[in-house]
C-alpha cells in the first residue's frame, strides 16, 4: 500500500514539474477560419484570424475578422478587431480600422513586457475586391531561451 502510494505522489510530483517546465517555457499559438459561397442572388466572403502568446505571467492576446456580400442591391463588407495584453510592468496595445469605398483595413497589436520577458501577437485582416483575409502573428520570449513563434494566415473571396 505505501508503495502504491508513493509511486502515485511521485508520478504527481513529476507531471506538475513537467506542466511548470512547459508553463515556463511559454507558448505562442494561432488560428484562423474562412469561407466563401456563392449563390443565385450573389456571393459572400468571411474571414479571421486570431493567436495568443504567454511566458513568465505575461500574455498578449490579437483577434480580426471580416466580411464582405455581394447582390443585386450592391456590395456590403465590414470588419473587427482588438487585442489585450496583461501581467507586465509595461502593456501596450492597439487597434486601427481605416476604410473606403473599396478597402477595409484593421490591424492590431497587442505585448507585455516585465524586463526581458515579453509576450506579444500582431493581427492584420482586410477586405478588398470581395476577398477576406487575415493573418496574425504571436511570439513570446524570455531571457536565456529561444522564441516561441506562431503564425497563421487564411484567405477567402470569389
Amino acid at each position: 500500500m505505501t508503495t502504491k502510494l508513493n509511486t502515485l505522489l511521485l508520478a504527481g510530483a513529476l507531471s506538475a514539474g513537467l506542466a511548470a517546465a512547459a508553463f515556463a517555457q511559454g507558448s505562442a499559438s494561432t488560428g484562423g477560419s474562412a469561407g466563401s459561397s456563392v449563390g443565385a442572388g450573389g456571393s459572400a466572403a468571411t474571414g479571421g484570424s486570431g493567436g495568443s502568446a504567454a511566458i513568465g505571467g505575461t500574455s498578449a492576446t490579437t483577434l480580426g475578422t471580416g466580411g464582405t456580400s455581394t447582390g443585386p442591391s450592391g456590395t456590403s463588407s465590414t470588419i473587427g478587431s482588438g487585442g489585450s495584453a496583461a501581467g507586465g510592468t509595461r502593456d501596450t496595445s492597439s487597434t486601427g480600422i481605416h476604410g473606403n469605398r473599396n478597402n477595409l483595413n484593421a490591424m492590431s497589436k497587442a505585448r507585455a513586457q516585465d524586463r526581458g520577458t515579453w509576450s506579444r501577437s500582431m493581427t492584420h485582416t482586410k477586405v478588398h475586391k470581395g476577398e477576406v483575409s487575415s493573418r496574425t502573428k504571436s511570439m513570446a520570449h524570455e531571457p536565456g531561451g529561444p522564441p516561441v513563434k506562431s503564425t497563421t494566415g487564411v484567405s477567402s473571396g470569389q
